[in-house]
C-alpha cells in the first residue's frame, strides 16, 4: 500500500505508533530528518527516508514529521524482494533508506519533492518501485509455504499452532520459523499475538459498543484479563488510555 499524508498542523506534539508488524518505507518531504522520540531520552534525528522493519512494540513520533510525509507498507512477507536481506535484520529497527536502496533513495526523494499533488506523488512513487524492483520480483517470488501460513494464521490468530502449520506444510517447527522470521520479520507466534491485537484495536478504533470481556473473547483471548495485559504489552497503555486519546489513525494515539 502507498499512502501519502499532510498534516500542516496535528493536534499532537507526539503521537504514539502501535505495532501492525509490517515493514514500512517513510520519506519526509518537508525536512531533511525524521524524529525518533524515545520516552527515556532526548529526541533523535534520523535520515529523512527510513526502512521501519516490523516492529512487536509500539514506537513514539512527532508529529510535525507529518507535515509532508509519503510511504510505502509492505503486505507481510512482501520486503525481501525490495532488499538484499532477511526481512528480521529490520526487525524493531529504523535505517537509513540510503542504507539499503543506496543514491536511489536520495533520487527518490528528490524527485518526490519536485512534484506537488499528493497523486502526482503517488504516482511518482509507484513508477519507481515497478522500474527499479520489476525484474527482481520475478527472481524472488514469495514462499508458498510462508504464504500459506499467512493466510492461515489470518483466519485462526488466537488458535493458529505453530507445529500444526508446520507439519501441514512439511517444515519442522524449526525451519517453520526461521523462515518465517526471515521472509516476516517476527517469529510465527509473535506475528500471531499482534494479528489478534490489531483486531482489537480496530474495534475499539471504530468504537465498538461492546463490552471489554466480549471483545477479548471475540478476538481469541482467554479472558479480559489476557486481553487488557497483552493490550499493554504492545501499546504501552492500557484500553481507557486508547479509548481517549484515540486519533483519526487506529493505530496513532496522543502521547503527550
Amino acid at each position: 500500500m502507498l499512502w501519502y499524508a499532510r498534516a500542516d498542523s496535528v493536534a499532537h506534539h507526539r503521537e504514539r505508533v502501535l505495532p501492525n508488524g509490517c515493514v514500512q518505507v517513510i520519506l519526509n518531504l518537508a525536512r531533511d530528518y525524521l524524529l525518533d522520540c524515545p520516552e527515556d531520552r532526548s529526541d533523535i534525528r534520523m535520515p529523512p527516508a527510513l526502512v521501519v522493519g516490523a516492529r512487536s512494540v509500539y514506537e513514539i513520533v512527532d508529529g510535525r514529521d507529518m507535515a509532508d510525509l509519503i510511504g510505502i507498507v509492505f503486505s507481510p512477507g512482501g520486503f525481501t524482494a525490495f532488499a538484499s536481506d532477511a526481512a528480521h535484520l529490520f526487525s524493531n529497527r529504523s535505517i537509513g533508506l540510503d542504507s539499503i536502496w543506496g543514491n536511489d533513495a536520495q533520487s527518490l526523494r528528490d524527485g518526490l519533492r519536485e512534484v506537488c499533488s499528493p497523486e502526482e506523488r503517488l504516482r511518482s512513487l509507484e513508477q519507481f518501485l515497478c522500474a527499479r524492483f520489476a525484474s527482481r520480483l520475478d527472481r524472488r517470488p514469495r514462499s508458498s509455504q510462508i504464504q500459506f501460513a499467512l493466510r492461515y494464521f489470518s483466519h485462526n490468530p488466537s488458535i493458529a499452532s505453530v507445529s500444526e502449520t508446520a507439519r501441514q506444510i512439511g517444515w519442522s517447527e524449526r525451519r517453520f520459523s526461521q523462515v518465517f522470521r526471515e521472509e516476516v520479520g517476527l517469529a510465527p507466534k509473535v506475528w500471531c499475538r499482534i494479528q489478534r491485537f490489531q483486531r482489537a484495536v480496530r474495534q475499539l478504533h471504530a468504537g465498538a459498543d461492546i463490552r471489554w470481556a466480549e471483545l477479548a473473547l471475540d478476538c481469541g483471548y482467554y479472558d479480559q484479563s489476557h486481553f487488557a495485559n497483552e493490550f499493554h504489552a504492545f501499546s504501552g497503555v492500557d484500553l481507557t488510555t486508547y479509548s481517549a486519546r484515540r486519533t483519526m489513525w487506529a493505530n496513532h494515539i496522543s502521547a503527550d
